[in-house]
């Protein structure tokens, strides 16, 4: 297991490399200088380019390329902003904690929803309960989040006046941050858990429990829904990944101060240092959420743990045998 965490942990530079240089790609392509934007697009020209020099935007993308490779690797050092001139790694530190906190309840939120939606309309299938609980599932796939949530902070917020229409100061401001992110959720895990129950309630295991007099809430539960699980995990680690790079659109209508509204805010301002730095927070929490993922398999299903030592075993063999 731990040749196999150190395997997808190297998986994850040749990924950051990949990123990164898209992001530098993208970076010379996009129209707009970041030089306008500090000083100004009618400062004299050897002010701009002063500025330039100082931000090392004269040398080639290749240069600059490497070097920050080199200062990421050797310092963990993402560089300072253009904009405030701070260290891109302390300004992210701050807002990623809200991000990640943004992301977990809305998924929690999703869950705790779709789940027994998906339970019900597994255990009455064709039912009346089974044809609302998929249609309210559609309903949560088909509509768009910049919609629902503005929606929300109209009825809410304007009208109602029930919760703030910006901000996270207090409890209150978590609610529609956290509903516009999670009932988007719901539909997509309801499904799955649907279409996972109904083809494990179908096994023999599941007969024989109730052939044996257990309950029928016992025989789903601890039965079914054990075994359904393993897809509906695997979603929510890419649903998490995802959510943690997609809740700019929250965080954005919200005014929410997290990671996603920084990098929209550095993308505005062709401040590509923050852009770069984000990225690379975004993609090494992606991997890390997709190896914890792989690793509650073998938890959730004790057969995937076993198939694993076997493999173990049959090499360890191999290595003796040829030794």
């Amino acid at each position: 297991m731990l040749k196999y965490i150190v395997k997808r942990l190297l998986w994850m530079i040749p990924v950051i490399l990949g990123v990164l240089c898209i992001v530098f790609v993208l970076s010379e392509i996009t129209p707009g200088d970041p030089v306008d934007t500090l000083v100004g697009a009618d400062a004299p020209p050897e002010v701009k380019e002063a500025m330039r020099e100082k931000l090392g935007l004269n040398d080639p993308v290749y240069v600059r390329f490497a070097n920050y490779i080199v200062k990421v690797v050797t310092k963990a050092d993402l560089g300072n902003s253009y904009t405030t001139n701070q260290p891109v790694a302390k300004e992210l530190m701050v807002r990623f904690p809200i991000t990640l906190k943004l992301t977990l309840w809305s998924i929690f939120v999703a869950l705790v929803i779709s789940i027994p939606l998906g339970l019900i309309s597994a255990v009455k299938r064709y039912s009346w309960i089974d044809n609302l609980s998929m249609a309210l599932a559609l309903f949560g796939v088909s509509i768009p989040q910049f919609w629902f949530g503005l929606m929300t902070m109209l009825i809410f917020s304007v009208k109602l006046k029930w919760f703030p229409a910006s901000g996270i100061d207090g409890t209150a401001g978590w609610v529609l941050p956290v509903a516009m992110i999670g009932i988007g959720n719901v539909g997509n895990f309801a499904r799955i858990t649907r279409s996972s129950m109904l083809e494990v309630i179908q096994q023999d295991y599941i007969r024989t429990a109730r052939a044996k007099g257990q309950k029928e809430w016992i025989v789903i539960v601890k039965h079914g829904l054990r075994n359904a699980l393993i897809p509906i995990v695997a979603n929510v680690g890419n649903v998490l990944g995802i959510s943690l790079g997609g809740a700019v659109i929250a965080e954005t209508i919200f005014s929410v101060n997290g990671v996603g509204k920084y990098m929209l805010d550095a993308i505005n301002a062709r401040n590509w240092p923050s852009v770069q730095g984000g990225l690379v927070l975004l993609a090494i929490s992606f991997s890390i959420i997709m190896l914890l993922v792989d690793l509650l398999y073998a938890a959730i299903d004790p057969r995937l743990k076993s198939e694993f030592k076997a493999k173990n075993k049959i090499k360890s063999r191999r290595k003796a045998v040829e030794a």
